[in-house]
C-alpha cells in the first residue's frame, strides 16, 4: 500500500471527515493554519527567524538555519544516493539528538514516510519492524549499529550511521550520558569506523557534505507522514498510518490548548521516537519556532540545569521523570521559576507528586492522553481547570464516548465503559493489516469511531477518568508492553516450558512485567538467569522485573492459558 493510495483506500471505510467538536471546546474551534506537511513547519520557522536557535544540545547550539540547510542536505541524500521516492518508508533508529531532529524532517523533505524505531529495540525486533514497513534505508545511531548491521545487504540497502557526539561542545560541564562520553572519546577520529566498511553505510557527516540538492518538496497533507509501531492482539508489533495532517491536527490543536508561544523554550526528555516525544516536544516546538534543550537520556539533575540555564518555559514528561525530579536531594537550590507549563501522560500521576509540583511550582500537572492510533493527545485537562489522576476533556476536533464495549450503547455519566474517539488525527489505519484495521473501528450515530481498549467513566464535567483497560496490555512507566510477545520469546530459552505474563503493580513504573514460568524437566534456571537472558532478547522495558517459577499454569477446559486468573490473583495480592 503506497502512501499515496492507502488512505483513500481505507477512508471510505472509516468515514470521518465530519468529526464535530464537543461544546466544552468551541472556543478553541479555529485553528491557526498551516501548511501541506510538517515539513512545511520547519520551512515557516527558518524563513521567519532563522538565527533563531532552534535546537541546544549540551551546550552547542543550532539555529533554525542550519538545522533547515542540514535537512534539506540529508534529504538530498536520501533521494540522489539511497533512491528514497515519494511514499517510501524510512526507519528512524535513533535517540533523542540533533540527528533525530534532522533525520525526521529530512525524511518528510524527502517526500517519504518517517518509521520510528525504540532504540532500546534489540535485533529481532527491529528486523520485523524494517520487514514488516518494507523500509529499504535506514538513519540509525552508532550505539545501535550493530542490531543493524545483519540487515544491511539484505533487507536494508542503504544506513546512515550517526554519532550523537559529533553535534557536542568542545567542552561542557553538564554531565553526559554514557552513550556521549563513550563516542566523545572516538570524535577526532573522523576517518569513520568499521559501521562504514559495510557496502550501502555511510556516516552521517560524511552524507550531509554530499552536497545533494533535494528535488522539489510535493508531499501533501494526505501523504503517508509518519509509522509508528505499537503492539496488537497478536502480539507482533503493527505500524499506525498517519498522514501529514492528522499528524499536524496534534501539534497545532496542543499547541493552542497549552497556549504555546513562539519564546517558548521546550526541554526536551521525553523519547522522541515515542509519539508523545514526537509530537509535543519536537514537532509542536517546531511549529511554534521554539527552543528545544535536548537530552539523550534521562538525568533529573542534568534536567534541573538545563532548566535553571535556559530558562525553560514549557516540559512535556511522564510522572516517573517527575517523580525522579521531585525526588533530587538539592532541587531547591535550582530556580526552577522559568516553567510555565508542565504537560504529559502514558500513566496516572501519583497524587502526592502532582501535590508536591503545584507546592513547589505553583502550577498544576496538565495530564492527557491518546495513542499512538491518535498520533499522541485526544484529551487534555484544561490549563486553569485542572482535576488530578484526570486525562481531561477532548481537545479540538474530537469526539470521545464511553460505550459498553459489547453492545456499543452509551454508559450513564459516572459508569464505567470502553473509551471511543473520533477525530482529525485518528489513524488510516493499520499498515498492510486490513482486518484488524477494520476491527478497530466501530459506526456509532453514523460516525466511525476508533475502540482504544481503554475503560473509563466521565464525570458530570465531561472529564475523563480511566478506570482498566480491555485489551491485555501492561503500561510500564508509559511504556506499551504487549504480554504475548514477551511470552513468545521467553518460550525461546531451551530451559522455559511454558510462560504466562502478566501486570504487577510498581510503585515507580506504575506497572511492571512479571512472568510465570514452567521450566523443562531437570532444568534449573533462577530468577536473576531469567532476567539477565530476557535484557539480551528484549528491549528492557519489556524485560520481567518479576519471575515467579510455577510446576503448572492454570488452564481452561479448551486448554488455553488463564491469563486473566494470574492477573487477577496479582491484583488480589497487592489488595491483601
Amino acid at each position: 500500500m503506497s502512501a499515496n493510495h492507502g488512505s483513500t483506500q481505507l477512508n471510505g471505510a472509516l468515514n470521518r471527515a465530519s468529526v464535530l467538536e464537543e461544546p466544552h471546546v468551541n472556543r478553541f474551534a479555529n485553528l491557526p493554519s498551516s501548511g501541506a506537511s510538517l515539513y512545511s513547519n520547519l520551512d515557516v520557522a527558518a524563513t521567519r527567524h532563522p538565527e533563531k536557535i532552534a535546537i541546544s544540545y549540551y551546550g552547542c547550539d543550532m539555529t533554525y538555519a542550519e538545522l533547515k540547510r542540514k535537512v534539506d542536505a540529508l534529504a538530498g541524500f536520501l533521494q540522489q544516493r539511497c533512491g528514497v521516492v515519494r511514499g517510501d518508508r524510512v526507519v528512524l533508529y535513533m535517540q533523542n539528538s540533533p540527528q533525530f531532529i534532522i533525520g525526521f524532517y529530512a525524511i518528510a523533505r524527502a517526500n517519504a514516510v518517517v518509521v520510528p524505531v525504540n532504540p532500546m529495540n534489540m535485533m529481532g525486533e527491529i528486523r520485523h519492524v524494517v520487514a514488516d514497513s518494507g523500509a529499504k534505508v535506514a538513519l540509525i545511531g552508532d550505539e545501535v549499529h550493530e542490531n543493524a548491521r545483519p540487515l544491511l545487504g539484505n533487507i536494508l540497502s542503504h544506513i546512515v550511521v550517526a554519532r550523537y557526539a559529533d553535534y557536542l561542545p568542545e567542552f561542557t560541564d553538564l554531565p553526559l550520558p554514557a552513550v556521549l562520553t563513550r563516542e566523545a572519546e572516538n570524535v577526532a577520529d573522523r576517518s569513520g569506523g568499521p559501521d562504514c566498511e559495510m557496502s550501502g553505510a555511510v556516516q552521517w557527516r560524511e552524507a550531509l557534505a554530499s552536497n545533494c540538492v533535494p528535488s522539489k518538496h510535493v508531499a501533501e497533507r494526505n501523504d503517508l507522514a509518519v509509522i509508528p509501531y505499537t503492539s496488537g492482539t497478536t502480539g507482533q508489533p503493527k505500524g499506525c498510518m498517519h498522514t501529514h495532517g492528522s499528524a499536524m491536527h496534534v501539534t497545532r490543536a496542543s499547541a493552542q490548548w497549552l497556549s504555546i508561544a513562539q519564546d517558548a523554550v521546550f526541554l526536551c526528555a521525553v523519547p522522541m521516537f515515542h509519539v508523545t516525544g514526537m509530537q509535543l516536544c519536537m514537532n509542536m516546538a517546531i511549529l511554534c519556532g521554539a527552543t528545544m534543550i535536548v537530552m539523550t537520556r534521562w538525568d533529573a539533575g542534568c534536567a534541573a540545569r538545563l532548566i535553571e540555564r535556559h530558562r525553560a518555559t514549557t516540559w512535556v514528561s511522564i510522572p516517573t521523570m517527575m517523580i525522579d525530579f521531585m525526588s533530587l536531594p538539592e532541587l531547591d537550590r535550582f530556580d526552577l521559576s522559568s516553567i510555565v507549563c508542565l504537560c504529559g501522560g502514558g500513566a496516572a500521576m501519583p497524587k502526592a507528586v502532582a501535590q508536591k509540583i503545584e507546592s513547589r511550582w505553583g502550577i498544576s500537572y496538565i495530564e492527557g492522553y491518546g495513542l499512538s492510533e491518535t498520533m499522541s493527545a485526544t484529551h487534555f485537562n484544561p490549563p486553569d481547570r485542572v482535576k488530578q489522576q484526570c486525562l481531561g476533556v477532548p481537545i479540538q476536533g474530537v469526539s470521545s464516548l464511553i460505550v459498553d464495549s459489547t453492545t456499543l450503547e452509551r454508559t450513564p455519566t459516572g459508569a464505567p465503559g470502553e473509551i471511543v474517539v473520533a477525530g482529525a488525527q485518528v489513524f488510516e489505519g493499520y499498515w498492510k493489516r486490513p482486518d484488524e484495521t477494520r476491527e478497530a473501528f466501530v459506526e456509532i450515530d453514523e460516525r466511525c469511531y476508533l475502540r482504544t481498549g481503554d475503560i473509563g467513566y466521565v464525570d458530570e464535567d465531561g472529564y475523563l477518568f480511566i478506570v482498566d483497560r480491555l485489551k491485555r496490555m501492561i503500561n510500564a512507566s508509559g511504556f506499551k508492553v504487549w504480554p504475548s510477545e514477551v511470552e513468545a520469546i521467553l518460550y525461546s530459552h531451551p530451559a522455559i516450558q511454558e510462560a504466562c505474563v502478566v501486570a504487577a503493580s510498581d510503585a515507580r513504573r506504575g506497572e511492571t512485567v512479571k512472568a510465570f514460568v514452567v521450566l523443562r524437566d531437570g532444568c534449573n534456571l533462577s530468577e536473576e538467569q531469567v532476567i539477565a537472558w530476557a535484557r539480551e532478547q528484549m528491549a528492557s522495558y519489556k524485560v520481567p522485573r518479576v519471575v515467579k517459577f510455577v510446576s503448572a499454569l492454570p488452564r481452561s477446559g479448551s486448554g488455553k492459558i488463564q491469563w486473566r486468573l494470574l492477573q487477577q490473583q496479582e491484583r488480589d495480592s497487592n489488595d491483601a
